[in-house]
């Protein structure tokens, strides 16, 4: 009875997430996670390796997350809940092994947001002078709150400072283009290998798109809606990158933007003036506000599901009253990213988080291959397109590809602590 009961109340708070959001919604809510520390802080970073060729770094990269991106719309397609690497890999690999993913994915979610939060102090410190740590811990307590507030207002803030972060890059592209013509693209100082490596690095600007399938219980049609919304953040966000990036060497050369602290307003003052600047700077802080935000509240998603799985204690799955949002959750992570936003070194972070991410992307492209001979007649609202026998084409080349950065990741990693 006992049992019954709690299980009564678990079903209660579970109903608590509503449907609110839409196909519109939804895909701004992944730009909103993908547009932001990447671009306007480890582009620079990304420089050092492949030079006036960082836009190719960025084309490589949104062909490995649309790969990618295809085969989370078909496993979302499977499973529409929370928990959502998870249950693919349980349901493919088993219980054991969807719990190393399972906590490798929070920890990925955790060293993501300390990521950005470094990013965001980043930028203030450019304008400001106010300590790194400090900046980074103020913003990470600031998302949280939000978080805590509610699903619709996280989205509505999101949508708000997603608008602000892509019109600043969009104002630094419409200047920019006309220089592409007298810029060497092709210019490489590492060879292609500091290509991939730079992709390995830059890749952190795409993350973001796989959340999207975490909103599923408070989506609409997410059979439907949350494959669409993580394609189309996917594309729209590959679009915007590459255009910036080709702005930006065709601006200002990549060894200045490899040495600079804020890229991004490096660039803007390079083209209007030191109030530039300033205006790019503040732009910098809404975006990766609105990057941190949405990790989190993806993060507290993943977790809530996990709990609800029975994966994790109970206590991650208490939803409040009022908010309607997993709160136990948000407090966790709130937590755990303090510890990584000591770590100050943003490359250094950065680079776990791809680590992490490429190994959990292996998996996921896996899972769909497995779950085409484990479960051929299980319902797929959505279906990856391209087969050889029962062997899916696009997710075989999406393991491929994400063990090839992921050996670049690892390098990326010795040469930061080296």
């Amino acid at each position: 009875m006992l049992h019954r009961d709690k299980s009564h109340r678990f079903l209660k708070q579970k109903v608590c997430l509503q449907r609110n959001l839409g196909l519109g919604q939804t895909t701004l809510s992944g730009m909103g996670i993908i547009i932001g520390a990447g671009i306007y802080a480890l582009m620079g970073i990304g420089t050092q390796y492949a030079g006036n060729a960082i836009w190719l770094s960025f084309i490589i990269g949104a062909f490995i997350a649309i790969l990618t991106g295809l085969s989370y719309g078909e496993l979302s397609s499977m499973f529409p809940r929370d928990a959502e690497e998870y249950d693919y890999t349980k349901h493919a690999f088993g219980k054991k092994i969807a719990l190393m993913i399972g906590l490798m994915l929070i920890l990925t979610a955790v060293v993501a947001v300390a990521t950005v939060a470094l990013s965001f102090a980043g930028y203030l410190h450019s304008v400001t002078n106010i300590p790194i740590l400090l900046s980074a811990i103020f913003l990470v307590i600031g998302v949280a709150s939000i978080d805590y507030c509610g699903i619709r207002q996280s989205c509505e803030v999101n949508i708000i400072l997603t608008i602000i972060g892509v019109s600043g890059l969009l104002l630094i592209v419409l200047a920019g283009l006309k220089n592409i013509s007298f810029t060497n693209l092709l210019l490489m100082p590492h060879g292609f290998s500091g290509v991939l490596r730079a992709t390995a690095l830059v890749f952190f600007a795409y993350m973001g798109f796989e959340n999207v399938a975490r909103l599923t219980e408070e989506t609409k049609n997410p059979r439907i809606t949350i494959p669409r919304a993580i394609m189309l953040s996917v594309i729209l966000s590959s679009i915007v990158y590459i255009l910036v990036s080709l702005a930006a060497v065709s601006i200002v050369p990549w060894q200045q933007l490899a040495a600079s602290e804020a890229p991004m307003a490096l660039v803007a003052e390079t083209l209007w003036g030191s109030g530039a600047f300033i205006l790019l700077a503040l732009i910098a802080l809404f975006s990766t506000a609105g990057t941190a935000l949405m990790e989190i509240v993806t993060a507290s998603r993943f977790v809530y599901g996990m709990a609800g799985e029975k994966a994790l204690p109970k206590m991650f799955s208490k939803i409040d009253k009022k908010t309607c949002t997993p709160y136990r959750a948000i407090e966790l992570l709130l937590i755990l990213t303090m510890v990584f936003v000591f770590f100050k070194n943003i490359e250094l972070v950065a680079n776990i988080t791809t680590t992490m991410l490429f190994t959990t992307f292996f998996m996921m492209n896996l899972a769909v291959i497995v779950l085409r001979y484990k479960e051929p007649k299980m319902k797929r609202m959505f279906k990856v397109p391209g087969s050889i026998g029962k062997i899916p084409i696009i997710p075989l080349l999406g393991s491929i590809t994400s063990l090839i950065l992921l050996y670049f990741s690892i390098q990326n990693i010795i040469a930061a602590i080296l």
